[in-house]
């Protein structure tokens, strides 16, 4: 007789991803009204938020007390008595009046992400984008570099996201045998920044289309850095990369399908001496593609967003830089699923 082993299969993870989207609108809200820049002022009550953000009383604590039980807020007491305040991280990272402030690429998600991607199956039928573009809108880049409202916000979400990466890689990567460093399409600058404020003896310059100029100068200023890193402008598919010992992309080459991949790593390669290094900084995903979920639905989100562009491995990047002449290569784990890869001339 044919026994069957009994396997006993649990739903919570189908359900947590599956209705994962009530907890992210329920953040992407809270950072949107400020809740959190208010509360590194000072603990408030529910009234008292209520009455600075101007909510309904109905789901005024259902909305204070979902965001204590995702630990993004703490909170003393309960309902009418309770008092509430920011958890460390939203402290930190949440607060506007911070330059660890990175919610600008949660307002994006917000303001424009959210609901492109209820267009996935339409992206995955047609291989088109999802966004603006697919209503006669103009490419997200076009659109973004027109308005300087989407400009200052884009340029805020850049930073927001990949900011602690930045930071990590200006202390753990070995300065040593360079002396210059250009972060090409730098957006607010804060890569060139953030490795120059770290490492004393480096030069570093920041390129960027002319629009995105005057805010990368602001924050350079802001950080008082203005003698150690030059903002420069440019389009980094006309013209030529500055000649630099180490040349730099945070999140910049899965804007792009392949042949402008192998475009701009060929002219990264053209910039740099005998040793220099191109960085590429990124979700890179794992040459398994099994273990980088956020990786791999970052390129999903490239499918919503561009015409061509996609995530790549690091045994993908390999293969493509090899080709374009570099020697060797190597990848550099810098925080939660972002990495360096590395390419050395």
């Amino acid at each position: 007789m044919e026994t069957t082993t009994q396997v006993t299969v649990d739903p919570s993870k189908i359900m947590q991803v599956g209705t994962g989207f009530f907890g992210t609108k329920t953040l992407l809200t809270a950072v949107n009204m400020e809740l959190f820049t208010v509360l590194a002022k000072r603990e408030l009550s529910g009234k008292d938020i209520q009455s600075v953000l101007g909510l309904h009383s109905r789901s005024l604590y259902d909305f204070l007390d979902a965001l204590v039980a995702m630990d993004f807020l703490k909170r003393k007491g309960i309902k009418e008595s309770a008092l509430y305040s920011n958890a460390e991280d939203t402290n930190f990272f949440l607060d506007k009046n911070k330059p660890s402030y990175m919610g600008g690429m949660l307002e994006m998600c917000n303001n424009r992400l959210y609901p492109f991607w209820n267009d996935l199956e339409d992206g995955l039928k047609t291989g088109l984008p999802q966004n603006e573009t697919k209503n006669g809108g103009k490419p997200i880049f076009e659109a973004v570099y027109a308005d300087p409202k989407k400009l200052r916000e884009f340029v805020g979400a850049m930073a927001g996201v990949q900011m602690g990466n930045f930071i990590e890689f200006a202390k753990v990567f070995n300065f040593s045998n360079y002396k210059t460093l250009c972060d090409i399409g730098g957006a607010g600058g804060f890569l060139a920044a953030h490795v120059a404020m770290n490492n004393q003896h480096m030069q570093c310059t920041s390129m960027d289309l002319p629009q995105v100029e005057p805010i990368a100068k602001e924050n350079v200023r802001n950080m008082g850095l203005q003698d150690k890193v030059k903002i420069t402008s440019g389009d980094f598919f006309s013209d030529d990369f500055p000649k630099s010992d180490i040349i730099t992309m945070g999140n910049i080459l899965h804007d792009w399908g392949t042949k402008d991949k192998k475009t701009l790593i060929k002219k990264a390669y053209n910039a740099l001496p005998k040793g220099g290094a191109f960085v590429v900084i990124e979700n890179i995903i794992d040459n398994d593609r099994s273990k980088n979920a956020f990786g791999l639905l970052m390129s999903l989100n490239m499918l919503i967003e561009t015409e061509e562009g996609y995530d790549f491995s690091f045994s993908d990047f390999d293969k493509i830089v090899k080709e374009a002449g570099f020697k060797s290569t190597s990848i550099m784990p810098l925080k939660g699923p972002t990495s360096a890869a590395i390419a050395i001339k």
